[in-house]
């Protein structure tokens, strides 16, 4: 069962009914069921079906169209009461051919609609809530090409009893004056009767004082007689108000309900309400003032009848003791209030709305200014949630998470200031989901999927990805990019491969994670699209060539088995072509002539045929060597460093295939000055003109050369052509080498050279230029020449601080050189100047070392004539190494060797030591020192005649210090018969 779409034709109405504006033929229908449903019990109650047939006579088919007529309400006028505050629903509903428009004016007028609504295609008017003003004539027209037709609806609101002025209760001293009002309103008007202690007014009895006029009850000079409770009864037709109020006639004193000596803060600029409420009867008078003097009444002070004091718009000046006094008849009593006006807290610094990217840090700051004699606090909510208590809010690694509405909260004891910031995290898109695959063909596919969110960044591509199931799994391939507004794309694809999509979205903060993958789809397969790149044809042998080409990737394969077709034929010849079919990515061609032109094409064939042919490319067959040389190898123009080499061409039919260049053989035989490199250097000349000669670089001054020329093409040099000789001319030499300068005395600077390291020809001298480093424009400069075998000149100083620059060039016949210059360091003081002097020539050094020779000198005579003496005495000694050596020739008194006491004594005819060990060349002795004869030995071991020796010395006096070294380093240097210990 389906609801009945309504519309302009078809509605429903208040009522329940349902109502037609005419009738189609589809109308028909045996099942037009009512359901009423009660909300409240949830019950549905539904009334039998109805059958609605439409006649479909020869004369109902006539009637094409008809005027307006109202099917509700019925007739051209109608009327409608509602209750004050009641809903109040106007509908018209009219038939008519084509179906009339419905439209609403109220007494003449268009309607204002701003408490009211229009339904049900202008069918129902509906006020809410219907007011005294919402009475009147409404009129509703019906309207269609055919006519036009109005009805009328008044409108009457009425209204139960509402109240005006409601009876209050009154407490009353002896004798004072009163009355008490009852006053309602409605429509009709209401009727007012009284009731005391729930009797009638008429049934009460009297009391003169109390006079009852209507609505309203008056006592004059009330008496104790006169407390009771009074009822007040406001009727009408619609229903009726009833009150209560209670009059007390009593006698009391003043007296402050408030506790004493309150204290009341207020924020500056905003109101303040000081309370005194009182009791007292009769009623009394109140005051207020501010330190007691004078009361407080008007502009900014407002005191309300329960004793309130209200101040409106405070001020710092507001601050102080307020006292308020009530009296009577009866006495009086009076209270304190303390006002403290505070400063309101104002928010300095708000928290930004901010758009930061995953990952960074945010700071969200709230600064504020408040009282300072109040304490405050911070409070920042997330999305209305506690978040944290403090100033300031410092986020790390934001993540989405963290993406909401931050409130910081800055409170006081009195008042609080709020400010709000968004914080948006941008991220990269999520990624695309619900790959779908459709409208699939030979060579395409629809990829339709869900974008992801984007994080507040817009999406600007969406990146398609494939695999294509090779022998790489898993090696996802970009397809192509299409804008970030589409969600569906159709892809171009290659035949007979097998696909899997995936979808990566790209906003400005980066690219999402990959999708999961689609289905897997198949393309259909076809002969191969591609053709064969970069084919070539060249021989690797005299009479072959091999044919080859760069292989179709799998992707161009477009079906199964895929071979070459591979076509060939001579050059300008009428043979027909030839062809062969290979796996590979070449073939060779045997038995061709040596280089010869061939047309060459190749085409890629799979099993649902053959691919395009590629456009005809020349390939030659094998090069052999060259049969001939060239001929008349020549120089000219010969200079220091280069030379032009002429020669003549080589006929093309004796090259043997193409000709790539002319290759000189240089060799060199030797210099006129120096010696020239013997090694074989070679320069290629491209033949790339007619033009057959060539400048020969880079050769080396005043040298001899032979060289020779071949002819060469792809593969091979060919013989070489005849020898020739030539000699290069001098040149200018190089600078000179290791140009040093020093100073050996205060005022004089010396400075030398060594010859240049390439002197380019015969050096015939130098030229030394030097000038002081600061010497002024007018400044001398000074230039010396020097002979070839001159390498140093002394430079006398004006004073020791001048600095010179020194300019030095070696020259040839030919001419100078290259210049090299160079500035003397600084010596500014006199030490650095005695550091350079030779120190064999300063007295105080002489002098050290002949004190030196004449303490040694007297050490070794003493040494001679206690050996000398013959007597026994102790000859035990002590052991001592290398440094035991070295301190006894520093210092013969150490004791190292020296007797320490008798233990044995040793004759005179003691062996000697040749006796005692044979000699070697490595061992040291003094009998070089004599005639050759041995020395005799002591029986302490000393030996005799040390300096009696008449054979001469022939080297210097220090060779006699460097024996005594290596004899501490001999075999024997440890043996008790050593010579080396004799010394005491």
């Amino acid at each position: 069962m389906l609801p009945i779409k309504q519309d302009r034709r078809v509605s429903m109405g208040v009522n329940g009914d349902l109502y037609f504006s005419n009738v189609y033929v589809n109308d028909s229908a045996t099942d037009y069921c009512c359901n009423a449903r009660f909300p409240y019990k949830n019950i549905i109650q539904q009334k039998m079906p109805i059958t609605v047939r439409v006649l479909t006579s020869e004369y109902s088919r006539m009637v094409s169209e008809a005027a307006p007529t109202f099917l509700s309400p019925a007739g051209r006028s109608s009327s409608q009461t509602v209750l004050k505050g009641e809903e109040l629903l106007l509908e018209c509903i009219a038939a008519g051919v084509p179906t009339p428009v419905i439209t609403w004016t109220k007494d003449g007028q268009e309607l204002d609609t701003t408490n009211m609504k229009v339904k049900n295609y202008n069918k129902l008017l509906q006020i809410p809530k219907a007011a005294f003003e919402d009475s009147g004539e409404y009129t509703c027209s019906a309207t269609n090409k055919i006519g036009y037709l109005e009805h009328t609806i008044t409108v009457r609101i009425k209204a139960a009893p509402f109240w005006l002025e409601k009876p209050s209760n009154l407490v009353l001293a002896p004798e004072e004056n009163a009355r008490l009002v009852c006053r309602s309103d409605g429509i009709p008007r209401p009727s007012i009767r009284w009731f005391i202690n729930g009797d009638t007014m008429e049934d009460a009895t009297p009391v003169p004082n109390r006079e009852v006029s209507g609505d309203t009850i008056t006592f004059r000079s009330v008496t104790v007689a006169n407390t009771g409770v009074y009822q007040c009864n406001a009727s009408n037709q619609y229903g009726y108000l009833f009150a209560n109020a209670y009059i007390n006639v009593l006698h009391a004193t003043p007296r402050i309900l408030r506790p004493r000596t309150d204290l009341v803060k207020v924020i500056e600029g905003r109101r303040a309400w000081l309370d005194c409420r009182y009791f007292g009867s009769p009623v009394p008078d109140l005051r207020w003032s501010k330190y007691g003097l004078g009361n407080l009444e008007g502009n900014r002070f407002k005191v309300h009848s329960n004793g309130t004091l209200q101040i409106k718009g405070t001020r710092m000046d507001d601050q102080g003791t307020y006292l308020c006094i009530v009296s009577n008849v009866a006495g009086r009593d009076e209270n304190k209030v303390n006002l403290e006006v505070k400063e309101s807290t104002k928010i300095l610094k708000r928290p930004d709305n901010m758009r930061v990217l995953r990952g960074t840090d945010v700071r969200l700051e709230c600064k504020a200014q408040h009282d300072p004699t109040v304490a405050v606090t911070t409070t920042w909510l997330k999305n209305k949630q506690l978040s944290l208590d403090e100033s300031t809010l410092v986020i790390t690694n934001v993540n989405r998470g963290d993406e909401g509405n931050y409130t910081c909260i800055i409170k006081t004891e009195m008042d609080k200031n709020t400010a709000s910031a968004r914080l948006v995290v941008m991220d990269r898109p999520d990624p695309p989901t619900n790959l779908q695959l459709s409208d699939p063909f030979e060579r395409s596919v629809r990829l339709t999927w869900t974008p992801g969110d984007s994080n507040h960044s817009p999406i600007k591509e969406n990146l398609v990805q494939y695999d294509d199931d090779d022998w790489l799994p898993f090696k996802w391939r970009n397809l192509s990019t299409y804008p970030g507004n589409l969600n569906s794309v159709i892809l171009q694809l290659s035949p007979f491969i097998i696909y899997e999509f995936r979808v990566i979205a790209i906003n400005d903060i980066g690219m999402s994670k990959p999708s999961r993958s689609s289905a897997n789809f198949q393309t259909g397969g076809a002969p191969p699209d591609a053709i064969p790149k970069n084919i070539q044809g060249v021989g690797t042998w005299r009479n072959n060539m091999m044919i080859s080409w760069e292989a179709l990737n799998n992707r161009e394969w477009n079906g199964p088995h895929l071979k070459y077709l591979v076509w060939w034929k001579r050059r300008d010849s009428r043979e027909e072509w030839k062809n062969a079919t290979t796996w590979w990515c070449k073939y060779y061609i045997y038995d061709t002539d040596t280089f010869t032109p061939y047309e060459i094409k190749v085409q890629a064939v799979n099993d649902f045929g053959m691919g395009p042919e590629s456009p005809v490319i020349i390939g030659y067959s094998g090069e052999d060597r060259p049969t001939a040389a060239p001929l008349n190898l020549r120089v000219s123009r010969i200079e220091a460093t280069k030379v032009t080499v002429h020669w003549d061409t080589v006929a093309g039919s004796s090259i043997m295939g193409e000709l790539k260049e002319y290759k000189v053989r240089l060799m060199g035989i030797g210099g006129l000055w120096l010696s020239v490199s013997r090694a074989m250097k070679s320069k290629a000349f491209p033949a790339s003109g007619p033009p057959l000669f060539g400048v020969l670089p880079g050769l080396i001054p005043y040298s001899n050369y032979k060289m020779y020329i071949v002819v060469a093409n792809n593969r091979y040099e060919g013989h070489p052509s005849n020898t020739i000789e030539f000699s290069t001319p001098e040149g200018t030499p190089s600078a000179p080498r290791s140009f040093r300068i020093q100073q050996r005395h205060l005022d004089t600077i010396w400075v030398d050279w060594d010859t240049p390291a390439e002197p380019n020809g015969i050096v015939t001298g130098y030229i030394l230029k030097y000038q002081t480093v600061n010497a002024t424009q007018g400044e001398e400069l000074h230039v010396e020449g020097f002979p070839p075998n001159t390498t140093s000149f002394a430079v006398r100083r004006y004073d020791r601080y001048t600095r010179y620059r020194f300019t030095i060039a070696a020259q040839t016949r030919i001419g100078v050189g290259e210049w090299y210059t160079e500035e003397s360091p600084h010596y500014t003081t006199e030490a650095y100047a005695r550091e350079q002097v030779d120190l064999s020539t300063q007295g105080w050094v002489i002098g050290v070392m002949c004190a030196v020779a004449l303490f040694v000198l007297i050490l070794l005579v003493v040494c001679f004539i206690k050996r000398s003496r013959g007597g026994k005495y102790p000859g035990t000694y002590s052991h001592c190494g290398d440094d035991a050596l070295n301190a006894l020739i520093d210092k013969a008194s150490d004791g190292c060797g020296v007797l320490l006491k008798e233990e044995t004594k040793v004759g005179r005819g003691q062996t000697t030591v040749d006796t005692m060990m044979k000699r070697t060349d490595s061992d040291d002795s003094l009998v070089d020192y004599g005639d050759g004869q041995e020395i005799e030995f002591n029986e302490d071991g000393s030996f005799i005649g040390q300096y009696t020796g008449h054979k001469e010395r022939d080297d210097r006096d220090t060779e006699f210090s460097e024996n005594r070294s290596q004899e501490a380093h001999s075999p024997m240097a440890n043996s008790p018969m050593s010579p080396i210990y004799s010394f005491a």
